[in-house]
């Protein structure tokens, strides 16, 4: 492993006991999600999710430092970031319903070999021959758990890889363009995107008569009651953890540590997947995601030389 400091003033111990408590409250968080998924509309969560979240970061960013502006100090680059993250967790969130969740989270954490890509092509970082092979190794392990070819593709299970790219492009952002931002705010700013794109899509799909009742994209809003309002709280502190959390990590590590300590949502999404929903993967599914997590491993060593 890396030392827990750099020259660059990275702090690995700090990124990666963030990363895995960031992945513990989203894999928790999107178990949730898959759960209501066919009572509520997607852009009802993001709003209210959101709505709930920023109060609490305004009121985080002010008690810790009341000279702090709420405003990040490179904005477009933040909004670009926001923007990002936003199309991934639509894309992934859409495919939810339609796959288990130990499935979709294996094929969105082809993140390591996306972010050593991005990393050699954005940042000029050395990807080397480990690099190389990993990312031929997860993508093998894409292959497997999709199973083009296979009478039981699931064209749902693309979404997720539409999510590692975004997310991998917001995390080389983090890194390289607002890595002086408080976390915080950089949460903020996402969880207003959230409720604009959130709150946009609804208002397109009452203006355009597009509502289909089964539809967790086009659906309406769901009355809220006390335990409605409960699952809400709960998905606030969900992302609220996940936007700081992953953040926070990203700036203070190198980002191909960072991403493969991110593959530990594999493993909670697995242990949400049979608790929430009896999920157990086939034995092709499994040594998919072996295949990722190897390739994870290997980014790791490839990092650390």
């Amino acid at each position: 492993m890396t030392s827990p400091s750099s020259p660059h003033g990275d702090r690995i111990t700090l990124a990666v006991v963030t990363i895995l408590f960031t992945v513990l409250a989203l894999s928790f968080g999107d178990a949730v999600i898959k759960e209501i998924s066919t009572g509520f509309v997607l852009w009802q969560i993001f709003v209210l999710r959101s709505a709930l979240a920023i109060p609490v970061l305004v009121t985080a960013v002010k008690v810790r430092d009341r000279t702090t502006g709420l405003l990040p100090r490179h904005a477009g680059w933040t909004v670009l970031r926001s923007l990002l993250l936003v199309t991934m967790w639509v894309a992934y969130y859409a495919a939810l319903p339609h796959l288990d969740l130990s499935i979709a989270a294996a094929a969105y954490y082809t993140i390591p070999m996306f972010i050593a890509l991005f990393s050699a092509l954005l940042i000029h970082e050395r990807v080397g021959k480990l690099g190389w092979i990993a990312v031929v190794l997860g993508f093998a392990g894409v292959l497997l758990i999709l199973r083009p070819s296979a009478e039981d593709f699931n064209a749902w299970a693309l979404l997720p890889l539409v999510s590692t790219v975004c997310y991998a492009l917001a995390m080389i952002l983090t890194r390289t363009r607002c890595r002086d931002e408080n976390p915080a705010v950089l949460s903020l700013a996402l969880n207003v995107a959230f409720v604009v794109v959130g709150a946009g899509a609804s208002g397109m799909i009452l203006l355009t008569g597009a509502t289909d009742e089964a539809s967790f994209l086009l659906g309406p809003w769901t009355a809220m009651e006390g335990r409605e309002w409960m699952t809400m709280v709960v998905l606030a502190a969900a992302v609220i953890i996940g936007s700081v959390g992953a953040a926070l990590a990203y700036q203070v590590g190198p980002p191909a540590i960072v991403a493969t300590f991110d593959f530990a949502y594999v493993g909670f999404a697995a242990i949400w997947g049979f608790v929430f929903f009896t999920e157990v993967p086939d034995a092709v599914t499994l040594a998919g995601m072996v295949l990722i997590v190897v390739a994870g491993l290997l980014v790791t060593r490839r990092s650390d030389r």
